[in-house]
């Protein structure tokens, strides 16, 4: 599935007053684009991750959609905004603000050889399975969470199968009662 195409847009005017937060400063100071349907799209570093998401959450994004993984070792060059810097994996965070009817997306580059984001748990609690499943599929360690253990794959499987890298492997199925072979 090809990325959707995102335009950039004027970032929102700088409130007259500092803004209260670190976070709030990100929202309204850093530059941002709008995506299909005028979503927002942010795509913060790591550092200011959590004080984004808090700015957020607290601007009226209140309910956390997905969080998921994703690998673009096959799409490296990818195009992103101006300043930010393609990595092969990314943590894609939807945010949902009911009041306005608005949606987020925060877009955090992570590279290989250091798969680690902030939990959102704290923020959002309904993100427990969904970075699990990050970890599961994809190896991301989400540090705070309070149980990041494997939630699809057996506890001793080895490796995560939604990286591209990752071996495609064949399980022999065996259905009972099925009829021999021709």
């Amino acid at each position: 599935m090809a990325p959707e195409a995102e335009v950039a847009a004027e970032p929102p005017e700088v409130p007259a007053e500092p803004p209260e937060s670190e976070g709030e400063a990100l929202i309204h100071g850093s530059p941002s684009e709008l995506g299909r349907a005028g979503q927002l799209v942010v795509h913060p570093d790591r550092d200011s991750y959590l004080a984004l998401v808090r700015a957020l959450r607290d601007d009226g994004y209140r309910m956390c959609v997905d969080l998921c993984g994703v690998d673009y070792l096959l799409k490296p060059n990818r195009p992103l905004p101006i300043g930010v810097a393609p990595e092969r994996f990314e943590v894609v965070v939807n945010l949902l603000a009911l009041e306005g009817r608005r949606r987020a997306r925060v877009r955090l580059q992570l590279p290989a050889d250091d798969l680690t984001a902030p939990s959102l748990f704290e923020l959002h609690p309904g993100t427990e399975a969904m970075e699990r499943e990050a970890y599961d599929m994809f190896g991301i360690l989400f540090p705070g969470h309070p149980d990041l253990s494997r939630i699809l794959m057996p506890d001793d499987w080895e490796g995560h199968p939604l990286r591209k890298d990752y071996g495609i492997g064949r399980i022999p199925v065996q259905f009972k009662g099925s009829p021999r072979p021709r």
